[in-house]
This record gives C-alpha cells, sequence and structure tokens, in this order.
C-alpha cells in the first residue's frame, strides 16, 4: 500500500481552519456578564412512564423549546465564529455584510431565553398529551461564560381514555356522525391527546362535506373531557356540535344550476362590483350546463367531461376537488376558482359557478444551453419551441420544436469525433382517450392522447451520417398523484445512414497494412433499422409526501416486431430473416425496471438510494438487439467513476480497441446499484459522498467483445466507483459537481481487479486518468 504523503494541503488546510476556531473560543468576544447559550436539557421524571415513552416526550419538548443554540459541527461553532472575527459592516450590502450576516450567526446569549416562557410551554405540552398534572422547574449551568439551562418536568400519571360518547339527538348531521362513531380516531383505554381529537374532528368534517354540510366547518363540533367521575387517571370524552353552530351548517345543500365562465377576465370587472359577471345574454346550455363563453373560445363538451357535479346531485367535497383538479389539468387555464351560491335556501340548493381565466393560447420559447461531460465532450444546444395549447377548441395542445446541438470533443486521448445534431418534432396532445372503446377515468387528473412526430439528423464527423424518424400514438392517464401510466399502442423509429467514412469502415472490416483488426459489431450502429411496436411504463412515487422514507418506481417493457415476426415465421438464426420495404425489422422483448428509495435522515440530510435492472432479448427476425435499444453505464448519472459509456460490456477491455478510435460500449442486460449522503451545510450549498456500482452484459457470444456475454461469474465483472460531490441548489436550478474514483475496474485480471494498491494521489499521471469530474445540472436520481 503507497502512502499518501502527497496531495493533502487542501485537507490539510481545512482541518487547520477548524483547529483555528475551536482553539480561538468564541467566548471572549462576549462582553462583560454576558453567556453563551449552549442548550437545554430536559429531564423527564415519572416511573410510571417506560423508557421509550420518557425519550419521546424528552424530544417532543425539546423541539418547542426557544431560541435554539448556535448551530454547530463537530462541536464547534464555525459560523458563530465568522460573526465574531467580521467588523461591523457600514452598510447593508457588500462582502462585510454578506459575510457577517448571511455566513456568519450572531450569538445566542443566556439573556435571550425565557426560562418562564419555556416552563409554561413545556407544561402546556404535556397537558395537551395528557399529562394534566405537569409540572416543570428550571436552573442554569454556567462555566467559562457558557451556559446551559436544565428544565425537569415531573409529567405526573398520563390520563387514559376510559369512554367515548357520541349524543343522540334528531337531528340529519347527528345521523351522519353517528354512521360513523365506530371508525373514530378516540378509542377507550388510549392516552388523552389533543393533536388525536383534532384529526378526529376533522374526519368528521371529511365525511360531512361528502354527505353535502357544505358550509360545516371542524370548529363546529367540541369535544369534552371529564376527568371527575373517576378516582383513577381517566378521562371521559363528549364528541359533539357546538351550541352556537350556525343552521346553515346542519343542513345537507343540493346542486341547482352549474354555470361556467370560460373567459373570464378581472381586468374586465370594475373594482368593487360582485366577482360573478353574469352576461345573459351569451349564455349556452349543454347537458344542464350553463357555459358563457361570448367568444366562443371552448368547445362545451370540455367542460361536461372536466365537472363532475350534475344538477340534483348531492354537494360532496371529493367532486369538488376533482372538478378542480381536471380544470387544472387541462393546462389551458391559468386560474381557476370556485363559488356556491345559495339559490335556494327553504329546499337547501346552490348554484355551483365556475370561475375560469385562460392562459394565452400561444407561447414562443427559445432555449439556449451548454453542456459537459466526462467522455471531454463540451458543446451547446439551442431549442425554439412553440406551443398552442387551444389548437382545435377542446384544450387540444400542439407543440412543435426544432433544434440544433454540437458537441466537440476537447481534449482526451482520442481523436476528435464532433457530433452535430439538428432536429425537430412535433405532439399533438388531445385531453382524452381516442379510442373505439369507452375510457372512463375518475382521476384528477385528465387523461391524454398523444400524438408523437419527430426526425433528427446526426453527424459524427469523420465516421458517419444517420438520418432518425420516429413516430407514435399512445395514452396517458394518472390513478392519482403517485401513479401513472404511459402506453404507446405503436411506436415507430426508422433509422437510415446517409454516409460512412472510411475510417469508420476500416473499423468495421480492418486494415491488415494499418494494424487495425475487424470489428464487425460496429456495423450495427450505422446499418439500416425499423424498430415497430407497443410500449409500456408505469410509474409509482411517493417522494412529494411529507415522509421519513419515500418510493420511487418506474417499472417499462417494449416488444418490437412481436406480432409480425410470429405471423411472417421469421428466423433470423436459421438465415431466414423477413424485410420491410427492404429493411429488416427488429423483433425483441426489453423491460427496465428503476427503483429508488430515499430516507430522511433529518431537516438537513438525506440517503438516496437506486437500484436499476434491464434487460433485452432479441429473438425470431434479429440476433442482435438495436444499437438505439441497448444499455449504457458510465457518465454524470450513472457510475460516476468511469466516463459516460465507455464501461462494460462484462470484463471487456476497451484498451484493446484502436487507441485513435472511440466509440460507445453498449450491451443487452444492465444492473446498476448507487447510494449517496447528501447534507445540507449552507442554505443553497449541499454536499454529498457516493458510491456507484454496475455493469452492462451482452446475452449472445460476441467474438469481437470477448468478456462481454453475461454468464453466472456476473458478480466479478461490477463495477465500483466512489466519490464526494458540492452541489449549488438554487431552487429553479440545481449545478451538480461530482469527483469521483475507480474502486474496482472489471476489465483488469480477475485477481487484480480492485485498486486500492494502485491509488497514488500524488502522482499526475494517475489523478489525470482516474480522477472524475462530473458537471452536470440536477441531482442523478
Amino acid at each position: 500500500m503507497q502512502k499518501f504523503n502527497t496531495g493533502h494541503y487542501k485537507t490539510f488546510a481545512a482541518f487547520s481552519f477548524m483547529l483555528m476556531i475551536s482553539s480561538c473560543s468564541n467566548t471572549k468576544f462576549l462582553q462583560e456578564g454576558q453567556m453563551l447559550y449552549t442548550g437545554a436539557k430536559i429531564t423527564v421524571k415519572n416511573d410510571t412512564l417506560s423508557k421509550k415513552e420518557k425519550s419521546n416526550l424528552k424530544d417532543a419538548l425539546q423541539e418547542q423549546l426557544r431560541p435554539k443554540p448556535n448551530s454547530s459541527f463537530l462541536g464547534l461553532r464555525p459560523r458563530l465564529y465568522v460573526y465574531n472575527i467580521t467588523k461591523e459592516p457600514k452598510k447593508q450590502k457588500g462582502i462585510g455584510y454578506w459575510l457577517k450576516y448571511k455566513i456568519g450567526e450572531k450569538p445566542v446569549l443566556l439573556g435571550d431565553v425565557d426560562r418562564e416562557f419555556n416552563k409554561k410551554i413545556i407544561v402546556n405540552y404535556s397537558e395537551n398529551k395528557g399529562f394534566f398534572n405537569a409540572k416543570a422547574s428550571s436552573d442554569t449551568i454556567a462555566k467559562n461564560k457558557k451556559a446551559q439551562v436544565l428544565y425537569t418536568v415531573k409529567p405526573g400519571a398520563r390520563y387514559l381514555i376510559s369512554q367515548v360518547n357520541f349524543p343522540v339527538d334528531s337531528s340529519v348531521i347527528n345521523s351522519e356522525i353517528q354512521s360513523i362513531k365506530d371508525k373514530s380516531f378516540l378509542k377507550a383505554g388510549n392516552p388523552f391527546d389533543l393533536d388525536v381529537i383534532k384529526a378526529e374532528r376533522e374526519r368528521i368534517d371529511d365525511h360531512l362535506k361528502n354527505r353535502g354540510f357544505y358550509y360545516f366547518s371542524p370548529d363546529n363540533i367540541i369535544v369534552q373531557a371529564d376527568s371527575t367521575v373517576m378516582k383513577e387517571p381517566k378521562v371521559e370524552l363528549f364528541v359533539k356540535l357546538k351550541n352556537n353552530t350556525p343552521p346553515i351548517s346542519k343542513e345537507p345543500y343540493t346542486i341547482d344550476k352549474t354555470i361556467v365562465f370560460a373567459d373570464y377576465n378581472l381586468a374586465d370587472v370594475k373594482q368593487g362590483k360582485y366577482g360573478i359577471p353574469y352576461i345573459t345574454d351569451s349564455v349556452k346550455v349543454y347537458n344542464d350546463l350553463y357555459i358563457i363563453d361570448p367568444e366562443n373560445k371552448f368547445k362545451p363538451k370540455i367542460f361536461d367531461r372536466a365537472l363532475y357535479f350534475k344538477r340534483g346531485d348531492l354537494y360532496n367535497r371529493k367532486d369538488h376537488n376533482l372538478s378542480l383538479n381536471r380544470l387544472i389539468s387541462l393546462g389551458v387555464f391559468k386560474f381557476v376558482k370556485n363559488e356556491f351560491v345559495v339559490s335556494d335556501s327553504l329546499n337547501h340548493k346552490f348554484d355551483a359557478y365556475y370561475i375560469l381565466t385562460p392562459r394565452p393560447f400561444q407561447s414562443l420559447r427559445l432555449e439556449t444551453l451548454g453542456k459537459t461531460n466526462s467522455a471531454n465532450y463540451t458543446g451547446g444546444e439551442v431549442n425554439l419551441n412553440w406551443t398552442h395549447r387551444n389548437f382545435f377548441r377542446g384544450a387540444e395542445q400542439l407543440k412543435g420544436a426544432i433544434y440544433g446541438a454540437a458537441d466537440v470533443q476537447v481534449g482526451g486521448p482520442k481523436d476528435a469525433n464532433n457530433i452535430i445534431r439538428i432536429g425537430a418534432n412535433a405532439q399533438l396532445s388531445i385531453p382524452r382517450i381516442v379510442a373505439p372503446f369507452r375510457f372512463h377515468s375518475s382521476s384528477a387528473y385528465v387523461p391524454r392522447t398523444n400524438i408523437n412526430l419527430g426526425y433528427e439528423y446526426l453527424s459524427r464527423t469523420q465516421l458517419y451520417t444517420l438520418h432518425n424518424f420516429n413516430t407514435s400514438f399512445g395514452y396517458v392517464w394518472k390513478e392519482n398523484e403517485r401513479k401513472e401510466h404511459d402506453l404507446k399502442v405503436l411506436d415507430v423509429t426508422l433509422v437510415a445512414p446517409e454516409k460512412i467514412t472510411e475510417k469508420y469502415l476500416e473499423q468495421i472490416y480492418g486494415n491488415t497494412a494499418a494494424g487495425i483488426s475487424a470489428n464487425p459489431s460496429l456495423q450495427r450502429v450505422v446499418e439500416k433499422q425499423l424498430i415497430f411496436g407497443p410500449t409500456y411504463s408505469y410509474t409509482y412515487t411517493n417522494t412529494m409526501l411529507p415522509k421519513k422514507n419515500t418510493f420511487y418506481y418506474k417499472g417499462s417493457v417494449d416488444l418490437a416486431g412481436t406480432i409480425t415476426g410470429l405471423v411472417s415465421g421469421a428466423d433470423a438464426k436459421a438465415g431466414d430473416q423477413k424485410e420491410i420495404f427492404q429493411i429488416p425489422f427488429s423483433q425483441y422483448a426489453k423491460m427496465e425496471h428503476d427503483f429508488r428509495y430515499y430516507r430522511k435522515v433529518n431537516d438537513k440530510s438525506t440517503i438516496a438510494t437506486r437500484f436499476i435492472a434491464g434487460m433485452g432479448y432479441p429473438y425470431g427476425n434479429s440476433t442482435t438487439m438495436p444499437y438505439v435499444k441497448q444499455f449504457f453505464v458510465g457518465g454524470s448519472n450513472s457510475i460516476r467513476a468511469f466516463r459516460a459509456r465507455t464501461l462494460g460490456p462484462g470484463s471487456y477491455d476497451p484498451r484493446t480497441e484502436e487507441a485513435s478510435f472511440f466509440f460507445d460500449q453498449s450491451g443487452d442486460i444492465k444492473l446498476e446499484m448507487n447510494a449517496e449522503y447528501r447534507a445540507n451545510i449552507y442554505k443553497f450549498l449541499n454536499v454529498a459522498v457516493f458510491a456507484d456500482a454496475g455493469n452492462v452484459w451482452l446475452v449472445n457470444e460476441d467474438d469481437n467483445k470477448p468478456g462481454g456475454k453475461f454468464s453466472k461469474d456476473f458478480l466479478k465483472e461490477i463495477a465500483v466507483g466512489a466519490g464526494v460531490g458540492l452541489r449549488l441548489d438554487f431552487s429553479i436550478l440545481i449545478l451538480r459537481l461530482d469527483l469521483a474514483m475507480p474502486l474496482r475496474i472489471p476489465y483488469y485480471e480477475e485477481g487484480d481487479r480492485w485498486t486500492f494498491d494502485r491509488i497514488d494521489f500524488g502522482s499526475g499521471a494517475w489523478r489525470k486518468d482516474n480522477m472524475i469530474l462530473n458537471i452536470a445540472i440536477g441531482y442523478p436520481f
């Protein structure tokens, strides 16, 4: 093992800075009589509580206390130190102000702590959790200008619920409450808990809202507690309506008329005038809907599909929210507002008004971006996007785009093979399922039928030029915010080469005089390809929820040429390959699974993991997978210790290729695992430590890729890399820099694949060949 005796000056500098902070005490900046507040310590004294219950109560109480002490790192307070050593700025701007008040942190002093207030907070919180006889006291420990406040809590016995009562009367609303009392969150034997009582009120309100009681509120419910009837620490609860509950809140309402203002503009309404401009001479009636659209901007049937309230229906909040969400998901309205106005107070009816403000129907956007990747390519891209959000007056979205991109190889050991891409695409998205069968969706998200058409011209200078045509027809629908389906009934791709250079042909067929061996597998990159068939993907995610553990899963299936291959009896292995328009069509089955797990350690740190498994199997009319459908690993969003698309397949050694030639490595099988610890150290500044592992393999043997076939020894061919990252999170943009190095290289000799013995940080050549800097936008997963 080589000693790491060079290349560590940055680490030593950081360590010296931390030593400087620790040796220069923050307390020396305090004035006479001032003491630095270092935090609070809570002791719970109660013999009836278990160790876990005491710990939970203590942690909960700790969160309630104010103020919080100065933030610390490894027992030090660097932000407080920066504040103390920075002079008071003369102006509220500049580097001095930024250092003192943005980077630095004002000292929290003992004098800032209101101990009496905190004791009241402790007692109040304890009582809310059922400790009705709680008492709190405080003390202070001071030493060397530092002070800690000690709080002692004597909560007493915790009161349990002895019985839950729902008093009965003859009202309609009471009958509804009685019908759901058996599902109450309040259970006999459970501890008294104010948070559970609040949840019970919300539960009752939610049920009543779905039974027509639009004007009801959780505040109309009172839960009375009686602790005097028993000698034991128990409490009897009475759940009932308040005496001052308004009469309108006790009656269920039905829908009378539904009126839609399809083109409402706030600027057209005079200030102070009622917000519903009822224009009687422009009302259209469509299936019991009253639609006001003077300029006929929308077809009435889009509102009939989106709105779930019908005349005579009992109001319910589910349909209320469903209608609003579907109107929003149409994507054509900037503002969506809903109002209910009583039209018949005796019969308890109201009119439903939907007030809609359209977005501008057309938009034109120009996008430019610069990019770089670990394969030494630097370039840029220009996109011109046009969108019409109401193309056929039915909220159909027509999107068109043209783009151009160039990637230039800068540096690296290979010759420059620059990439130029020029293309255009169009998509028509219809807000319903267009099919010969009837499709009903009660989701809050409008299902869509998507028709796509695209073309791309790709030129890899000195190598080849390709034309890529693509078209698809399919459906996208969401069951809810967590589950989404994407079915392309037909997805067609045609790849046609235009020019293949002599240099590339030499690599395919070989050149004995030049010492270049043949590599027939390169032919697949530039051969004509016709791919057609259905594809399907399913996505589940709950990462948007405020939970400690969240998941993301996406599974996809791609079946190409299945029926055509079976009907035609194609058998490429036997030499009977079928063609369409003189182009052999591809026949394969492919699936891929992407599973991610996120664990929130605390408010400022997260552990993120990902596992990807994919496989493509050619059969019938194909002996190999189409190049554009194969798997790749390496790069900024994959195994970051290896340059983009340079790893695999299997233990195949890419160094055996001609040094002057470069092409992507691909495979039919993919396994990849990633783990990353992410931590926020200051506002927009985040750091990460990560490890990546994986590889790709071939299904069939390839004589030109020895070691590339998947076998029982695949675990020995897993590549491993690790590194550290810096992320600048500006909310609208996340700039990511990841520095990685390989720990296990699968194309080395089997007993010599771990690189620990090879690491020499002091060697400039080692750093150049093994330290990979990835610059990217957004998180890798």
